[in-house]
């Protein structure tokens, strides 16, 4: 009984892997990698814009301007961000869906985006009740300084599991290139290169003066 779950988690993972989607980003040259730089610069768009107002709470950055007003201007491009960066991330995901759950690092990953969440919920309940007393104030009262620490520290460990995960998840399978696919020469012309890798360009021979 108890280890129905598992199988039937491991069931849907290969599903997803199998959709017709998850084969053709997987099987594609390029749009694994134009996702991955989507998703990279969506994910530092995030970082960057909580990192503004986390220092603003630390009255470190920005302290001239009124939390409110700053947070009012930021946080719709955090927001926008972080729903690019779940598309893209969730799309990576679908590819090798099995290794990329089966991995350490992403799981911790993936609980400290949820611990992110909660330590926001912790600012509403705490320092954001008493915003109009500190809103101009050089820095936030000592629960909102802790909740700003709490997710400097804890977007550091998303960072640095990300990059764990990509040194640590290796793909289920390496297929070959398609056919008529020279990588040795893969910024000339198809028409250059004949199927078996050989270019049929001329050699270039630099003109001496």
């Amino acid at each position: 009984m108890w280890n129905r779950t598992p199988m039937q988690i491991d069931a849907f993972l290969k599903l997803l892997e199998a959709s017709r989607f998850a084969i053709t980003v997987r099987d594609s040259i390029w749009m694994f990698p134009i996702i991955e730089s989507i998703h990279v610069i969506s994910f530092t768009l995030v970082v960057g814009t909580i990192a503004i107002i986390d220092l603003r709470l630390l009255g470190l950055a920005s302290t001239e301007r009124s939390f409110q007003r700053m947070a009012s201007d930021i946080l719709k491009w955090t927001w926008a961000a972080f729903a690019l960066t779940v598309a893209t991330g969730l799309t990576m995901f679908t590819t090798n869906a099995g290794i990329y759950y089966h991995n350490p690092f992403f799981r911790i990953k993936m609980l400290l985006v949820l611990l992110a969440g909660v330590n926001m919920v912790a600012f509403e309940v705490t320092a954001g009740r008493t915003i109009h007393q500190w809103d101009k104030a050089r820095s936030a009262p000592s629960p909102g300084k802790a909740v700003a620490m709490l997710s400097l520290t804890i977007w550091i460990g998303v960072i640095f599991m990300g990059r764990m995960i990509g040194f640590t998840t290796h793909p289920g399978k390496v297929l070959p290139p398609p056919p008529g696919v020279d990588f040795d020469n893969f910024l000339q012309p198809p028409s250059s290169s004949n199927t078996n890798g050989t270019s049929n360009a001329p050699p270039f021979n630099p003109v001496k003066k």
